[in-house]
């Protein structure tokens, strides 16, 4: 999701050096087009799990999308997170079905995006799956906070202004890690390379505000 996976290979663009000092490089396989496909056929019988694979590769390609879009398509290379444009006024809802995009975009100029968006990702441009806008990272910076609040609060004496000192080295800490952090939860845990995704259709409606917004309807596919 945009306010606004498999194994992955490092994406450099992150900024830091987060990803290389939990996984060595050797460590991190690129992705492979039948590994979703082949994780269905072995547990089919879990309910929920095509699902929920489906979901997470919808994702990718909301992400991807936006990122497009964002850069009117150009085809640049994205190698720093910093050097990327962001239209700030779009924003995305994923589902298993397909995503919601809300901002003025042109119909036609959201398919071209969308297809654009597909073929780069699965091409090898992995990092496409990853946008700081995502409400991914918002989670896991409610999280971060929680638990260093937690912790201080344990740690430190109980005096208001320890604990007021306390909360708010939690609080800037937790700020500083959520970046990194947020980009490496959606890059291993909510978002895949969508190898299995194919477009059906784009629907123009309008969210419960009347605000302008569509609809990319996709469905799974075999490799």
């Amino acid at each position: 999701m945009t306010h606004a996976t498999s194994q992955q290979q490092p994406w450099g663009f992150l900024g830091t050096d987060l990803i290389d000092l939990v996984f060595s490089p050797s460590q991190q396989p690129n992705p492979q087009a039948t590994q979703d496909a082949d994780l269905l056929r072995w547990f089919s019988f879990v309910p929920g799990l095509q699902e929920l694979l489906t979901l997470r590769q919808v994702h990718a390609l909301e992400h991807a999308t936006v990122w497009v879009l964002s850069s009117r398509a150009k085809p640049r290379p994205f190698t720093a997170m910093g050097s990327a444009p962001d239209n700030e006024l779009l924003g995305g809802m994923s589902t298993d079905r397909g995503f919601y995009l809300y901002g003025q975009v042109d119909t036609a100029e959201l398919h071209r995006a969308v297809q654009v968006a597909l073929r780069r990702i699965t091409a090898g441009e992995w990092h496409l799956a990853v946008h700081p806008r995502c409400g991914t990272n918002l989670s896991v910076g409610m999280l971060l906070t929680a638990g260093f609040a937690l912790g201080t609060s344990a740690l430190l004496p109980r005096g208001p202004i320890e604990q007021f000192v306390g909360l708010g080295v939690a609080a800037a800490t937790a700020a500083h890690l959520t970046p990194d952090f947020g980009s490496f939860a959606q890059q291993y845990i909510t978002t895949a390379i969508p190898f299995n995704l194919a477009i059906d259709r784009i629907i123009a409606n309008q969210d419960a505000l009347g605000r302008p917004a569509h609809f990319v309807q996709v469905r799974w596919r075999e490799e």
